[in-house]
C-alpha cells in the first residue's frame, strides 16, 4: 500500500493543510473511518444520508495520520488532531484527491497497468487476466466492484509496493469518468470488452458509449513509445460494429496499435470450432498473431466467455505467458461469482446463476447457454428487469422477450414491473404459449411462485439486474 510522509500531500494533491507532523509516514487510506488503522489516511465524503466529516474525530482517535476533510476544521478538531499528531487537511473535491494521490503512487511503481472497460465482459476479462499473468508476475487486480472513481484509485492505493501488473476495471456512467480513470492509471495495455446497451438511458446512443469507453486511451502513451518496457496496446472485438469507429476516431489519433480478437481469418488472436460441452464449458481452438495454435478448454460456462479469454490470452502472450500455462490456467479458471455459474438446487435441479447483472446483449448470451446445455426436464428462465435503458427501455425489454421466445424455453418468468411485462408480452407475440410466460412482481413473489415447483431434472437461467435482487432467488433454490 501508499506509505508517504505528510509533507508532500500537498504537493501531489493540492489539498490545503491546517495542521500536523509534516515527517509522519501515512500507511493506507480509507474512506470509512471504521476501516482506519495506524496511521491510515482517512478521506471524508459527504453523502446524502452521512457525512464523513463528522467521524473526523473517530477516525482520529482510532490513529490515523491524517484526515482530509471537505470544510473547514473546527478548532476542537484541531486540538484532538495536534494531540494525536494527525494532519489535517482540506480539499474540494475528495474523489480528486484520491485520483491525484493513486495517480502519484502508480507513476512512482513503474509496474505495468492493464485497464478493462466495455458494456459487458469486464469482470470475466479482468479475472482471466489476473489467472494468467498471476503465474509469472505480482499481480494486483480489482476486487469486488471497486471499478469507478472512488474504488479504482482505493485499489491501486491498497497495491503492494512491489506490484508487478496491475489489472483495474474501469466503469462508468457518464462521460468523462473513464478519461479521469485512465489519467490516474496510465494503463500501458487497454481492453474495450464490448459496445453494447448498458448506460444507453444515460448516454442515449451506443455511439456516445463508444466514445466514453475510448476514453480509456487517453492516459496511455502511443505505440511508438517504450513505456516502461512495453509498447502500449488496445484489444477489441473484431465483430462488434463499433470497433471500426474507435480505431479511427480514437486510436489511429492516438498513435496506439490495436490488437483484434475474435472469430474470424481477419482477427489477430481467434477462436474457431467452439463446442459447449454438457458442463457448459466451452472447447475451441485458439490461435495467435505469430500462427502459433493449440485446443483448450475454458472452465467457464458459455461460447460468450471464449472471447473475454481471447482478450486476456493476447496481452498475456504480449508480456511473456506461454501456451502451455495459458492452456493450464484456462482450464482451471474461476471467475466473480454469479456470472453464468453453474450449481445444483436442492432438489437436483441445475441452476444458471447470473444474477449478479444484466444487460440486453448479456441476457442473449445466457440464453443461448439455457438452449445449449442438455436437460431431460423444463428449461426453465427466471428473468428479472433491466437498469439504466432510459427510453430505450421499453424497446430493449420487448427485443429480450422476442429473444427469449425464439430460444424456445419451456417456462419464462419475468419478474418486476412494466418491463417484466413487455418482455412477456413480447415473447407471447412471438409464439410462447400464455401458460408457459408468467409476471411476478418482486423476487420474493418468484419465490413463492416457483422455488418450489422446480423438478430434479430441469435447467433454471436465473439472471436479472441488481436491483431485481435475484440472487436470493437462487439462495433459496439451492
Amino acid at each position: 500500500m501508499i506509505e508517504i510522509p505528510v509533507r508532500y500531500l500537498e504537493g501531489i494533491t493540492g489539498a490545503r493543510p491546517w495542521t500536523g507532523n509534516a515527517d509522519r509516514v501515512c500507511k493506507g487510506v480509507v474512506i470509512d473511518s471504521r476501516a482506519v488503522e495506524t496511521d491510515s489516511i482517512f478521506v471524508a465524503f459527504s453523502g446524502e444520508r452521512v457525512d464523513g466529516n463528522d467521524f473526523a474525530p473517530a477516525a482520529i482517535e482510532a490513529g490515523a495520520a491524517c484526515v482530509v476533510l471537505t470544510r473547514e476544521p473546527s478548532r476542537e478538531l484541531i486540538r484532538t488532531a495536534d494531540a494525536h499528531e494527525c494532519a489535517v487537511f482540506t480539499c474540494e473535491d475528495p474523489t480528486e484527491f484520491l485520483l491525484l494521490l493513486a495517480q502519484g503512487y502508480r507513476a512512482r511503481m513503474h509496474c505495468t497497468v492493464i485497464g478493462v472497460t466495455g458494456s459487458i465482459g469486464k469482470t470475466t476479462t479482468k479475472d482471466t487476466l489476473a489467472a494468467l499473468l498471476s503465474t509469472r508476475y505480482r499481480v494486483h487486480v480489482t476486487r469486488g466492484n471497486y471499478n469507478n472513481l472512488i474504488g479504482m484509485p482505493l485499489t491501486i492505493l491498497s497495491a503492494p509496493r512491489d506490484t508487478e501488473v496491475m489489472v483495474l476495471e474501469m466503469g462508468m456512467d457518464g462521460f468523462g469518468q473513464i478519461e479521469r480513470l485512465s489519467r490516474c492509471a496510465q494503463p500501458t495495455y487497454a481492453v474495450i470488452t464490448k459496445i453494447g446497451t448498458s448506460h444507453i438511458g444515460l448516454l442515449g446512443s451506443r455511439e456516445n458509449i463508444a466514445r466514453a469507453k475510448a476514453e480509456i486511451l487517453v492516459g496511455m502513451p502511443p505505440s511508438s513509445e517504450n513505456f516502461e518496457g512495453h509498447h502500449a496496446a488496445l484489444v477489441l472485438n473484431g465483430e462488434d460494429d463499433f470497433t471500426p469507429f474507435i480505431i479511427e476516431n480514437f486510436a489511429k489519433p492516438a498513435g496506439i496499435d490495436v490488437i483484434l480478437c475474435g472469430t474470424s481469418d481477419d482477427d489477430d488472436v481467434s477462436a474457431r470450432n467452439i463446442e459447449v460441452g454438457e458442463d457448459g464449458c466451452p472447447v475451441f481452438d485458439i490461435t495467435f498473431e505469430d500462427g502459433a495454435q493449440f485446443k483448450t478448454r475454458l472452465a467457464v460456462t458459455g461460447a460468450q466467455s471464449v472471447v473475454n479469454a481471447l482478450y486476456a490470452a493476447a496481452i498475456a502472450r504480449r508480456l511473456g505467458i506461454a501456451q502451455y500455462t495459458i492452456h493450464e490456467v484456462f482450464g482451471a479458471l474461476e471467475i466473480t461469482g454469479r456470472r453464468t455459474e453453474v450449481r445444483r438446487a436442492a432438489c437436483g435441479a441445475r441452476v444458471i446463476d447470473d444474477s449478479y447483472n444484466a444487460a440486453p446483449e448479456s441476457m442473449a448470451a445466457a440464453l443461448n447457454l439455457l438452449a445449449e446445455l442438455p436437460c431431460a426436464g423444463d428449461r426453465i428462465a427466471v428473468l428479472g428487469e433491466m437498469g439504466e435503458l432510459g427510453e430505450e427501455g421499453a424497446r430493449l425489454h420487448e427485443l429480450t422477450g422476442a429473444y427469449a421466445a425464439a430460444k424456445r424455453p419451456d417456462v419464462l418468468v419475468c419478474v418486476g414491473g412494466d418491463n417484466a411485462r413487455h418482455m412477456a408480452d413480447a415473447a407471447r407475440l412471438m409464439g410462447m404459449a400464455d401458460d408457459a410466460v408468467r409476471v411476478v412482481p418482486t423476487t420474493e413473489a418468484a419465490i413463492a411462485r416457483l422455488a418450489h415447483a422446480i423438478a430434479p431434472e430441469d435447467l433454471v437461467l436465473v439472471k436479472g439486474s441488481r436491483f431485481v435482487g435475484l440472487d436470493r432467488f437462487v439462495e433459496e433454490v439451492c
